[in-house]
């Protein structure tokens, strides 16, 4: 029986591909590929450390193949059915064998999923950031290969591939690549290009061939830099354990500063004119919760207020800010977040399901947990948070998925 046990049809707006050591050397051009460091999964990654590798061995390149024997075995996959919402990261069934995810998705009862990398969103924003433009560029074609390669064994699966939006000049042939490529989004940092904006007119462009292709334009969460100040944390208190219970850098302090990048940079976008010039472009903010959303809206709504006299460019905006979000803009609520709340708040069109699978933040019962803040939400409203706004957002790319 399928996890999907809501009678609706489900839509999985953020899923993912957990890498191995060499997954990006291994998809690179020969010009880049002995510069590309093989993954390490560092810093007490125990998620990572216990699924692959035993007490006494630390060779990575021989625990995945272990490990892959494991996933292989029937004695794991007699089991997978019930543990498929229990194992997680690279235990879980389909996480870094592209030819198990499949079975992922009928097991899960999920009629599509975008799927994301896990460990390479900050590395290539870096990379982006780090004044070689042709290493980054490389570094995004493999990015690009790799998750072409595995999402292209099941329709169902839609690619997020990455375009530098660092050069200008060469951005828009980079999101052309991604386009021929069949990307079902195009994958952008979320954090500003070293050295303009998103809403740079040079860039529009790379707007256009999105719109046109009806293909959306995804932020995810670590595509922003560094996400706040370090010092906030040197306050002369014990460390506390992190999300998983374990020693990674993820709290509730960093937690706060997650869509701080993404609403500037969409804001900046919307008052600079992109959503007016390109009204069929729709962007989703992944993994970034929502809980911010509503009140973010009506931050904009004043900021129009206070400046419309003032500024050309507000002045040459035919909708509100509220109304160019719930036109052009998805949302990926945390399951800890009050969806109903959001939507009676922001409307209907904003925000859209996620499992994060396979990974530990996902949860193990992620639509029961939704289930429970949309318990007094239309049935609308929930048919537009399951699947609806996700056909909005992904536009011509999921065609083919509904069709089948």
């Amino acid at each position: 029986m399928a996890y999907n046990s809501t009678g609706l049809v489900i839509h999985d707006a953020d899923a993912h591909i957990m890498e191995t050591p060499n997954w990006l050397r291994d998809h690179a051009d020969p010009g880049i590929r002995d510069r590309l460091v093989a993954l390490s999964y560092p810093g007490g990654n125990e998620l990572v450390q216990s699924a692959v590798l035993t007490e006494d061995q630390s060779d990575l390149g021989r625990g995945f193949d272990r490990l892959a024997a494991q996933h292989r075995s029937d004695e794991y996959r007699a089991n997978e059915e019930t543990e498929l919402m229990l194992r997680k990261n690279f235990a879980a069934t389909g996480s870094f064998l592209a030819e198990d995810r499949p079975r992922v998705l009928d097991m899960l009862g999920f009629a599509s999923q975008l799927v994301f990398n896990t460990f390479h969103n900050a590395l290539l924003h870096d990379w982006e950031h780090s004044g070689d433009i042709e290493f980054a560029i490389g570094a995004a074609r493999a990015h690009n290969r790799g998750m072409a390669e595995f999402c292209s064994v099941d329709s169902r699966l839609l690619s997020t591939l990455y375009v530098p939006l660092a050069d200008i000049e060469r951005a828009p042939a980079l999101a052309q690549e991604a386009l021929d490529m069949g990307a079902g989004a195009l994958l952008i940092a979320s954090g500003c290009p070293p050295t303009h904006s998103h809403s740079h007119v040079g860039l529009d462009p790379v707007w256009a061939m999105a719109a046109e292709a009806g293909v959306p334009i995804v932020f995810h969460v670590g595509g922003t830099g560094q996400l706040l100040d370090p010092n906030y944390f040197n306050n002369g208190l014990p460390v506390p354990p992190d999300f998983h219970g374990g020693a990674e850098n993820f709290r509730s302090v960093d937690y706060m500063a997650i869509p701080v990048k993404p609403a500037q940079t969409l804001a900046t976008m919307m008052f600079d004119g992109v959503f007016e010039r390109f009204p069929t472009l729709k962007v989703g903010v992944i993994e970034m919760g929502a809980i911010w959303v509503p009140s973010w809206m009506r931050q904009m709504e004043s900021a129009l207020d206070a400046f419309f006299r003032h500024e050309d460019r507000l002045q040459s905006l035919s909708l509100r800010p509220s109304e160019y979000v719930q036109r052009q803009m998805r949302f990926t609520p945390y399951p800890t977040e009050d969806v109903g709340w959001i939507i009676e708040q922001a409307g209907e069109q904003v925000a859209m399901f996620s499992s994060d699978y396979p990974h530990v933040e996902g949860g193990r019962r992620p639509i029961e947990r939704f289930e429970r803040s949309l318990e007094n939400s239309t049935a609308s409203a929930r048919e537009a948070f399951y699947a609806h706004n996700f056909a909005d957002l992904m536009g011509g790319r999921l065609d083919a998925v509904i069709a089948a």
